[in-house]
């Protein structure tokens, strides 16, 4: 199991990307070979890791001191299939999935602060 908030973004974004691939083959069979069970089971699937992958978005994106156009971005990600993986590709490029040591507040904290 992942111990950061790095690797638990990374493992359901690839869960998501990979649930994406297993509706689309999924539909292939329904509407290609007249078998819809494998979408019933796969949207599912698919709906489940897509809310969480959504949740684990909202979780991370304070810690890992995201701005709020990256977690909009990471959001979108989640609607075409395969742009999890691409998005976390991108993220850990540009260093987005490491934790700053930073005394500065986080999002929530800064929310804080305003009130």
């Amino acid at each position: 199991m992942p111990r950061t908030y790095a690797g638990w973004f990374r493992l359901v974004a690839i869960a998501e990307a990979f649930s994406w691939v297993g509706l689309l083959v999924a539909m292939a069979f329904k509407y290609g070979l007249d078998m819809p069970l494998g979408v019933t089971v796969m949207g599912w699937i698919h709906g489940a890791i897509f809310t969480a992958y959504v949740v684990v978005c909202l979780v991370v994106f304070s810690p890992l001191r995201w701005r709020f156009g990256v977690l909009v971005l990471a959001l979108v990600a989640s609607v075409p299939p395969l742009a999890t993986v691409w998005f976390e590709r991108w993220a850990n490029r540009r260093g987005l999935l490491t934790e700053s040591d930073s005394d500065e507040p986080t999002f929530w904290g800064r929310i804080r602060e305003i009130n």
